[in-house]
């Protein structure tokens, strides 16, 4: 189940779950702290709001014009940090898509303020309340943001499809945009079940579907599980689960297209730094295999476990339960910089492919660098000297930010889920034993769809009334015991696995 917060997520059908007020003492206090101890800061130095203003002011833009392509943006509704833009249309029996990125570099200079408050903060951080941004409010959300009816410079990549949606060419230039409409996911999504989409929204779906059976083909996987996340609104903090909309694969899919090219670029430039992630262990494979077995979802020998996952109906609480456990097989996600030699291990193995992050510059740190160097491969020039020297220094970078966002989403989901049951002690639940240890186990309630522990002897796959024994909202903590259970157990003997 991820628990990132709402505001960084997509839109999505959302089925509301419990509530409790923003106001709440115990709560308001318990993610004061949370914030506190993880040292985010509350602001922007002084120094670094004025070279942002003063950038915003001196900031030229590129000569090449490339105004008259209708691009749009597809983001959460009400969202300002507008990373990309797109435009796709057909060639034949192909495609080309263009595909704009914010050009954050043109603000942000090498060893300015701004630079150095951005490599000390790495990434946008997301708490229930509000976001802790990268990069200061009038670039993020204005001057640097492609927001719609404004003239914007972007890294603008240009890639040429055959009719399998396979790229054949790229080109990569920094050009002056003007996206012409802001659309929310469920806009584009109800225009495409309505069949009156325009042809670059319908184009959106069609080479979305073709990119998806490449990502099949290269054996990628992609988890696409529902999202528990908090929202904050009119006073009330609500806990939701968002099941993800098609149209998201669709717009990811172009992403990863883009990270993949990049990652090709600074592969045969031998500079740059890729996002690598390990294949699982045959151990860990084999599991997972016997976890979901217990869950009630055999996995099949002879199926790709990208297939597996795609399979899942995430309606179904067990499904989900298999998605969560998915979680083990995409661990050890990292950056790899090189200067000089190609490194030896190369593969996003969830993408199935060299990969890279490139596409969200105004919230993440390392895709400005990322963006930089590609334009200039692509272009014969040489990269960059701050580029060269920042690579060993941004795994670390983002690796030390990465665990400050993973510790911030936890525990702030934890103590709301411990608020919003907090009422509840006593009450008993539905649920399904996800994961079994000595003396108990974790459980994901069908509803609200909430991952805890409980006390008992129990078995992974197991269908339980699970009692709520405590709900501690400033350790973060929800505790329950087994007050009954099922005789039904999924996929056999659901004996107990460790994983």
């Amino acid at each position: 189940m991820s628990r990132m917060p709402a505001h960084m997520r997509p839109e999505r059908m959302v089925v509301p779950r419990l509530r409790v007020p923003a106001a709440e003492s115990a709560l308001a206090t318990a993610l004061r702290e949370i914030r506190e101890n993880l040292e985010l800061p509350e602001s922007f130095p002084a120094a670094v709001e004025r070279e942002a203003e003063q950038r915003v002011n001196n900031a030229a833009l590129p000569d090449l014009d490339l105004e008259h392509i209708p691009f749009v943006t597809i983001d959460p509704a009400g969202s300002t940090d507008l990373d990309q833009a797109l435009h796709l249309e057909r060639a034949g029996d192909g495609y080309v898509v263009h595909y704009a990125i914010a050009d954050v570099p043109a603000f942000v200079l090498p060893a300015s303020a701004l630079d150095a408050e951005a490599r000390e903060r790495g990434q946008t951080m997301y708490a229930p309340d509000g976001r802790i941004p990268l990069h200061p409010v009038v670039l993020s959300e204005h001057a640097a943001s492609l927001l719609p009816d404004q003239v914007r410079s972007a890294f603008v990549w240009t890639f040429e499809l055959d009719a399998l949606a396979n790229v054949t060419a790229t080109t990569l230039r920094r050009a002056r945009i003007r996206s012409r409409r802001k659309y929310s996911y469920t806009e584009v999504q109800a225009e495409l079940d309505s069949a009156q989409a325009p042809d670059a929204l319908r184009l959106l779906k069609e080479i979305g579907l073709k990119r998806v059976a490449l990502e099949e083909q290269r054996g990628g996987a992609s988890l696409n599980r529902p999202d528990e996340e908090v929202t904050l609104k009119d006073g009330v903090y609500a806990l939701e689960r968002r099941v993800p909309l098609p149209v998201e694969q669709f717009n990811a899919q172009l992403s990863l297209m883009t990270g993949m090219a990049a990652a090709q670029l600074m592969l045969a430039g031998r500079v740059g730094i890729l996002r690598t992630m390990p294949a699982p262990f045959e151990d860990t494979l084999e599991v997972f295999r016997r976890r979901v077995a217990a869950l009630g979802h055999p996995w099949p020998a002879s199926q790709p476990y990208g297939e597996y996952l795609r399979s899942m109906d995430q309606s179904d609480p067990r499904a989900a339960a298999v998605t969560q456990a998915a979680a083990s097989l995409f661990r050890g996600a990292g950056y790899t910089a090189f200067d000089g030699n190609v490194p030896q291990n190369m593969i996003q193995a969830a993408v199935a492919a060299p990969y890279t992050h490139t596409t969200a510059p105004i919230r993440r740190l390392v895709d400005r660098f990322v963006l930089v160097a590609c334009e200039a491969l692509a272009n014969g020039h040489p990269v960059p000297a701050w580029v060269r020297e920042a690579l060993p220094t941004l795994p670390k970078l983002m690796a030390h930010s990465n665990g400050i966002a993973s510790r911030l989403e936890h525990a702030s989901v934890d103590a709301i889920e411990a608020a919003l049951l907090s009422s509840r002690v006593g009450e008993q639940f539905d649920a399904v034993v996800v994961d079994v240890h000595n003396g108990g186990g974790v459980i994901q309630l069908t509803q609200p769809v909430v991952t805890a522990s409980i006390e008992g002897a129990v078995a992974a796959g197991q269908v339980v009334t699970a009692q709520l024994v405590s709900a501690d909202i400033a350790a973060g903590t929800v505790l329950f015991k087994l007050s009954g259970q099922s005789s039904e157990t999924p996929g056999g003997s659901g004996a107990a696995v460790r994983a």
